[in-house]
């Protein structure tokens, strides 16, 4: 599937970019958290059955995230279009996970 021309979580992903970076860079001391608003996510694609995903990112690339996750590709492209962000996730291994309470988590990931 072709991500280019679906992109509906990619306006969520616009409005919370500097609350994710924030807490990117407060990921260096523990990892964060954020309650997103359900009906915020659920009105973007309410045929969607689950919105829940793990992300990770090395040197500025997707390592883990399923291929079918729209709404987790959309935040990668979301924080490529900042520049902290790009600088961060080139500098670290970052950990992005959405539960099913849409709770979004930061965390830096070691590596060895």
């Amino acid at each position: 599937m072709d991500k280019t021309f679906t992109s509906p979580y990619l306006p969520l992903w616009n409005k919370y970019r500097p609350a994710v970076v924030k807490m990117m860079i407060e990921a260096h001391q523990a990892p964060q958290s954020y309650k997103l608003f359900a009906h915020e996510v659920k009105a973007l694609d309410p045929k969607s059955r689950s919105s829940k995903f793990t992300l990770r990112t090395q040197n500025n690339k997707s390592i883990v995230t399923p291929k079918d996750s729209v709404i987790a590709s959309d935040l990668f492209h979301a924080l490529g279009t900042s520049n902290k962000a790009t600088e961060l996730m080139q500098q670290h291994t970052y950990e992005f996970v959405l539960d099913r309470d849409f709770t979004l988590s930061v965390s830096i990931v070691e590596t060895l």
